[in-house]
């Protein structure tokens, strides 16, 4: 298995102590009430109060502070003792926050992840058993009654849509610097099929980085509306088309462009689908290209991470995608994708890696 240095060190090996393992297991077993006690620490501002002060705050003081009753504070402060979030000085009784309470508050990677799992997913993944046994979101019923989270992502509570929206952006928009840079300078695009596109983030990207670009949006009627809603009056907006379709349907062909089409873009979009749908929108992708049309494939390839934080991050997603999004598709091992990419008919080119977050985009060709 292909896995970048980091992770290979991790991964590879098991150097834990028994009592290191043990605590770790406890840990896990913990997890639901961890991430709770956590969220809560930074939404009651506990540790923005630690963290801007200079020698620590005694329990009353955080209870002055954070407007909660001492109960509340104590059992706050002493849980986050045991996550590693807050230490004591013994001598002063003075809380004060650590460098991983430090991270939980202000990285924003941390933030956005704790507004995803707390908005969409927790109370789905009670329901992930089920999920990995029938192949079905069964977790999604928590939000709402469709087939899969994408139809429902126009209708979902606006605290829900605001933190799936900002988990899906935070990600891909790290990495629109770079990948415009690729994508238009070095490979000279003009032409440009956004498989996936959703608000029009991207393609609103392109048409303001060159003024010659034409992109045309792919995706469902609905998000074609909400595209639509997004991106009028902006500019460059009439360089923006929308083609509504319905991906998952193996008889639903791509547009054919006339006069030709320079590049097809799917950015963090085959994550959202299950292997042999992957094939399928490949091959209908293949039928609309020539020999000179790519295939730009935006993704965070887990076993690409720089960082093995960044892979514990995508492994977990994966688990979002079981319970909460269709149930069959995942973060993918840059050799799958490969594998599929080859079934569709198509071949990879070159890859570009450490894109923004943790992204990779797989340039495809036709194969002769």
């Amino acid at each position: 298995m292909n896995l970048f240095p980091d992770l290979k060190k991790k991964y590879t090996k098991d150097d834990m102590s028994a009592r290191e393992a043990q605590r770790l297991a406890e840990f896990i077993a913990w997890g639901p009430i961890v991430f709770q006690a956590s969220r809560l620490v930074v939404k009651f501002g506990i540790l923005d109060a630690l963290c801007d002060s200079k020698d620590g705050l005694t329990e009353d003081e955080v209870v002055e502070k954070a407007g909660l009753s001492k109960y509340a504070v104590k059992c706050l402060l002493e849980a986050s003792l045991s996550i590693g979030t807050v230490i004591i000085d013994d001598v002063t009784d003075k809380y004060s926050i650590t460098k991983t309470g430090f991270f939980l508050l202000n990285d924003p990677a941390t933030r956005v992840n704790i507004d995803f799992n707390h908005d969409v997913n927790y109370q789905g993944l009670f329901n992930l058993e089920e999920s990995m046994k029938e192949g079905r979101p069964a977790g999604l019923k928590w939000l709402g009654d469709w087939p899969t989270i994408y139809e429902g992502l126009s209708s979902l509570p606006k605290q829900v849509q605001d933190s799936w929206f900002g988990f899906d952006h935070f990600y891909s928009d790290s990495s629109f610097p770079e990948a415009l840079e690729i994508v238009f300078k070095k490979h000279k695009v003009r032409s440009l099929y956004d498989v996936g596109g959703n608000t029009g983030k991207w393609a609103l990207q392109c048409v303001g980085y060159d003024k010659n670009v034409e992109v045309t949006i792919l995706d469902l009627p609905q998000q074609i509306g909400m595209m639509k809603e997004n991106t009028k009056g902006k500019e460059g907006a009439e360089r923006i088309k929308g083609y509504g379709i319905n991906l998952l349907d193996k008889d639903a062909a791509f547009p054919k462009r006339e006069g030709g089409l320079d590049a097809i873009w799917m950015s963090q979009f085959l994550d959202c689908f299950s292997e042999e749908e992957i094939v399928s929108i490949l091959t209908r992708a293949k039928a609309v290209m020539d020999a000179d049309t790519r295939i730009f494939i935006m993704e965070t390839l887990w076993d690409r991470q720089r960082f093995e934080t960044a892979a514990f991050c995508l492994t977990m997603t994966s688990l979002y995608f079981t319970a909460m999004a269709n149930g069959n598709s995942k973060m993918y091992h840059s050799e799958d994708m490969t594998r599929l990419v080859n079934e569709a008919g198509l071949e990879v080119e070159q890859i570009y890696d450490g894109l923004g977050q943790c992204h990779s985009i797989m340039v495809c060709k036709s194969k002769v």
